[in-house]
């Protein structure tokens, strides 16, 4: 029989690096998609001052069990609808 031998670093070599993000769950309103608000910040060219950016993800949530408010990890997977290219991963922190 041929046995596989799949690691989490030759799935990683395969599938190369997926992006990894953490923001806040803005909407729960879809039915297995959570709207996330991922915050950066950035460096103004002029004034060399530091700005908050902030952009919106669709992310499937396979269990429904996001809810507002909720800090989440999501990663870069392959599209799943017309704007959804991202999966939750994990729930870092719940809604109080």
């Amino acid at each position: 029989m041929n046995e596989s031998t799949e690691t989490p670093e030759t799935t990683v070599k395969e599938r190369g690096r997926r992006q990894v993000l953490t923001g806040t769950v803005v909407s729960d309103k879809q039915d297995k998609t959570v709207t996330v608000a991922v915050q950066t910040t950035v460096l103004h060219p002029l004034y060399h001052r530091f700005m908050k950016r902030t952009s919106k993800y669709a992310a499937h949530d396979e269990a429904n069990e996001c809810r507002e408010g909720d800090r989440v990890v999501i990663v870069q997977s392959r599209p799943l609808s017309k704007r959804k290219r991202w999966r939750v991963r994990d729930i870092v922190e719940r809604a109080r």
